[in-house]
């Protein structure tokens, strides 16, 4: 009876605290409505973006989500920092190196997770209509491992 009782508390403890910091505990609600945007110009057209929270543009930990249209593809490129990425829908298919081949990468369903670490060079297409949930350490940066794939001043052709 004496544990049932100490878990009962643990459990209102850790939903109490997580309210405290306007986050939700399992089962305690819908909470506010995922507003979406345009994703910031360094990914190609047609990403948006949802902040789940922190700021990406800050220093500190932060959760996002990225919506992709099928066929959509981030060419390869490297974070700062270690970039946590989970797909909730969709079809993802992530691989490591400098150049894209669809054929090497790692496909990835609903609850599939990868981490790509500081300065790893990586590149994801979004096989299906896709959206992952990303947590990682801002500022939230991208560099491309070929200028010429960076979206914000690209000029050749694919």
């Amino acid at each position: 009876m004496r544990a049932t009782k100490l878990a009962v508390v643990a459990v209102v403890a850790l939903v109490s605290g997580a309210a405290a910091f306007g986050q939700s505990g399992h089962g305690a609600g819908p909470g506010p409505a995922i507003k979406w945007g345009p994703a910031p110009a360094f990914f190609p057209a047609g990403a948006r973006i949802a902040v789940l929270s922190g700021d990406p543009s800050s220093a500190g930990e932060f959760t996002i989500r990225l919506e992709f249209p099928a066929g959509y593809v981030i060419r390869p490129h490297w974070h700062p920092t270690d970039e946590h990425v989970t797909v909730l829908s969709g079809r993802f298919l992530v691989g490591m190196g400098d150049s894209v081949d669809a054929k090497q990468a790692m496909v990835l369903g609903p609850g599939g997770f990868v981490t790509a670490p500081a300065q790893a060079h990586h590149y994801a297409i979004a096989a299906r209509k896709t959206v992952v949930q990303v947590n990682a350490e801002g500022p939230f940066a991208i560099a491309y491992v070929h200028a010429a794939d960076d979206p914000r001043g690209a000029t050749a052709s694919r």
